[in-house]
């Protein structure tokens, strides 16, 4: 079974890492436990709204963007599911992917890392 937690937890922690930052500086930026934070990025605690809001602002991502990333990863886990259910993969899911083939791996350990030349950086 795919839980968006733990789906959402990864993204979250991606991200932070990205940016080269400590679960400290996050937390006590976004003033939320490092305890809780912790636990939200292993998939262990269901955010809220008002949580990823200020999540988003101590990492100044858009949530939208988070969200986007979140997707991704949740169409790739589907597919590793249906893949691992040998059920045919939909064909609008294997258009938006492309060939992605993942067996025998269970959907929560798949990890989606995009390629750095396949993101688009915009100035606001």
């Amino acid at each position: 079974m795919i839980l968006l937690r733990r789906l959402l937890g990864d993204v979250l922690r991606r991200q932070r890492q990205r940016q080269g930052r400590t679960l400290r500086e996050v937390s006590s930026s976004a003033r939320v436990s490092l305890g809780y934070l912790s636990e939200v990025e292993r998939g262990q605690k269901e955010a809220s709204s008002e949580l990823l809001s200020a999540i988003c602002d101590a990492l100044d991502v858009r949530m939208s963007e988070l969200m986007r990333e979140v997707s991704d990863d949740l169409a790739l886990a589907e597919l590793a599911e249906s893949a691992a259910a040998t059920e045919p993969v939909p064909t609008p899911v294997r258009s938006m992917l492309g060939s992605v083939s993942v067996t025998g791996v269970p959907p929560e350990r798949v990890t989606i890392k995009a390629p750095a030349e396949a993101v688009d950086v915009v100035a606001a």
